[in-house]
């Protein structure tokens, strides 16, 4: 079955990027001149993926705003000439078919995720975290989207981390089957680094098949009372199979100040109009 929706989390506190963020939705941070959420809703724009369902919280008017008409801007816009501004304004309120569904309570990644079952359904769907930009030739969920469909199975993206950063991630137990490709056997979350399985790192891209809500309805709160998604995916795998993929590309962590600081700086320094002066800029100070 072809996968057409996919989830969008955007509940979270942003706690490490306060105070900014008691204000400002940490999806809406600036890299360069979109917002984070934009990155994620144009990969899965650009994989094919048809609606969008993005999971909101208390204090997040800002993103649904971000994708609605503006019709006193545009009206400014047009009347000061300036078209292809305003050509730019009135895609954003048509990219794609979005919803939004507000998370009450911070109970996890995998509450976040169990509140899309109403509008999702029986199909399968992907996840995209907004926090992990990947930069790629081909979107990463659209590699990941080539796998699913070879093995009509659950996909998550994998990357390589080093020893002492396993406490940061889920780590899957591996089972190579192609160029990677890898069957997950098991899945630890935040393993210290004596018992982790693997170095090979969840991150925030997902292909979940529609049974990983039955699993998320059982499965018990964990650190903090949160429902992690890492322990359903593990009731998951004893149902159906799952596979794990090494996207091709690079991924920044925004999710932090530092990696938000080098994802700007990474995507500064790749724009025609202002990169070479970055570049100059960068020189002269250090």
């Amino acid at each position: 079955m072809k996968v057409r929706k996919a989830v969008i989390t955007a509940a979270g506190w942003g706690t490490r990027f306060l105070p900014i963020t008691k204000a400002q939705p940490k999806e809406m941070l600036p890299l360069v001149n979109r917002p984070l959420i934009q990155y994620a809703v144009e990969e899965a724009i650009n994989s094919g993926i048809e609606q969008i369902v993005v999971i909101t919280a208390l204090g997040k008017q800002a993103i649904e705003d971000y994708f609605d008409r503006s019709f006193e801007l545009e009206y400014f816009l047009e009347q000061k000439g300036e078209t292809n501004l305003l050509k730019e304004i009135r895609e954003l309120s048509s990219l794609v078919d979005i919803c939004y569904i507000r998370q009450k309570e911070q109970l996890g990644l995998g509450h976040a995720i169990l509140t899309a079952k109403g509008i999702v359904g029986k199909d399968p769907f992907a996840v995209l975290l907004p926090d992990d930009i990947i930069d790629s030739r081909v979107p990463a969920l659209k590699q990941m989207l080539e796998v699913y469909e070879k093995y009509q199975a659950s996909v998550i993206a994998v990357e390589r981390v080093s020893k002492q950063d396993t406490v940061k991630y889920g780590i899957i137990e591996p089972e190579k089957v192609a160029d990677r490709i890898h069957r997950v056997l098991g899945l630890v979350e935040k393993p210290e680094p004596a018992q982790a399985p693997s170095d090979l790192g969840v991150v925030g891209r997902y292909i979940l098949t529609p049974e990983v809500f039955d699993a998320l309805e059982v499965t018990p709160p964990g650190k903090n009372q949160e429902i992690q998604l890492t322990d359903a995916l593990q009731l998951l795998l004893k149902q159906q199979a799952m596979y794990a993929y090494e996207f091709e590309g690079v991924r920044y962590d925004t999710g932090t100040p530092l990696g938000w600081l080098k994802a700007t700086l990474a995507f500064a320094l790749k724009q025609p109009d202002i990169g070479p002066e970055i570049r100059e800029y960068l020189r002269q100070l250090l």
